[in-house]
């Protein structure tokens, strides 16, 4: 294309670059949130609490002898000035500096915030400042009752500066998992050459497979309410030590970014009272989804006890086995087995198994 053509084509991208900034500021294709709800009854809403206090105490294994990861390496400025490049080009109004800036000005501000990050991973000690969040409800999709708290998913903004803290903790959590062989590679989530894709890929290979055998397959997708919102400090810090041996600074650490975390609600120009989280792993976070997949790991082997094969995604689990047609029976019975003691292993690390979502596909020949 010549200079002229050029010249041309540059300003219209420009101007559809710009009306998609205006209708995402003016909020246009969203259902708005309705002026009924107070923010206090949706910061309280949003505020879930560990639940099934009466179920049994929750079981752990244990790493193998040997293992341990006591403490993070130090970071280089190079380390730092790489994870500030990877975050997106977002920016929340809890930040004092755009996203965009931050990484033009990462080469300046590095060995400052090197530094800082350093302190916090030698001492076991997560910034204060870091663990505020403010909610902002968006309504999940139209047609929904907006009047309601549970039509909204509460989007988390937290300051950006911890995201590359959490990125370069992710990474050096994940090499000892991984030369550890600490993760099975059942659970997909937010592991290297694992995706979505390869989870359904899987599942789907395994139960065409036995169908095409002749066999009868059932796939049993289960469903959690709040997942990351009612994880269990207390257990989860004790399945750190004894499930993957993290212990000394590298455990304090964890203990200080999981206690006295804090948020509110905002809906402009309204502000709810700040509240604290006795529970959950931070949503909107770097670190928090890796959190919950180890948060559940054993769930893999409760499934696996009842002969039958498990893949998850995060906080996604699917369960599905085979059987000949003459053994359905049998089958059922397993099935309703795994269900109930998955339902109860999920209690007693103080989830909550939502049986409305949860659904069972039955896959046959016809």
């Amino acid at each position: 294309m010549n200079e002229y053509g050029a010249a041309r084509w540059k300003p219209a991208s420009l101007i559809l670059i710009n009306w998609k900034i205006f209708d995402d500021l003016l909020g246009r294709g969203r259902e708005p949130v309705s002026s009924a709800i107070d923010v206090e009854v949706f910061n309280q809403f949003f505020c879930a609490e560990s639940c099934t206090a009466d179920a049994l105490a929750p079981m752990f294994t244990h790493a193998p002898p040997g293992v341990s990861f006591w403490q993070f390496r130090p970071l280089t400025s190079d380390d730092v000035i790489s994870a500030i490049r990877q975050l997106p080009d977002k920016t929340s109004a809890a930040d004092p500096i755009p996203t965009s800036m931050l990484k033009q000005t990462a080469d300046v501000v590095a060995p400052f915030v090197t530094e800082l990050f350093n302190r916090s991973l030698s001492t076991g000690h997560f910034p204060a400042a870091f663990k505020e969040a403010f909610i902002t409800p968006i309504v999940k999709k139209p047609g929904l009752d907006a009047t309601s708290g549970s039509s909204h998913h509460p989007i988390s903004n937290l300051s950006v500066l911890s995201k590359p803290l959490e990125l370069l903790v992710v990474c050096h959590l994940m090499e000892y998992l991984s030369s550890t062989d600490l993760i099975p590679p059942l659970q997909s989530g937010y592991q290297q050459g694992h995706s979505t894709k390869t989870a359904v890929l899987r599942v789907l290979s395994d139960i065409f497979q036995a169908v095409d055998n002749g066999y009868l397959a059932a796939l049993v997708l289960l469903d959690m309410s709040a997942a990351f919102d009612t994880v269990d400090h207390s257990i989860f810090l004790r399945r750190l030590h004894l499930t993957f041996g993290i212990d000394d600074t590298a455990h304090g650490w964890f203990q200080s970014y999981l206690s006295s975390r804090k948020q509110y609600v905002r809906c402009s120009p309204s502000k709810s009272l700040v509240t604290y989280l006795v529970c959950s792993v931070p949503q909107g976070s770097a670190l928090g989804p890796i959190l919950f997949v180890l948060y559940t790991i054993d769930l893999l082997m409760v499934i696996e006890s009842h002969r039958l094969s498990p893949h998850m995604y995060a906080d996604d689990t699917q369960v599905y086995g085979s059987c000949h047609p003459s053994a359905v029976t049998n089958f059922t019975t397993k099935i309703s087995y795994c269900v109930e003691a998955t339902t109860s292993w999920m209690r007693s690390n103080r989830l909550r198994p939502n049986p409305e979502k949860t659904e069972v596909l039955w896959c046959a020949t016809t």
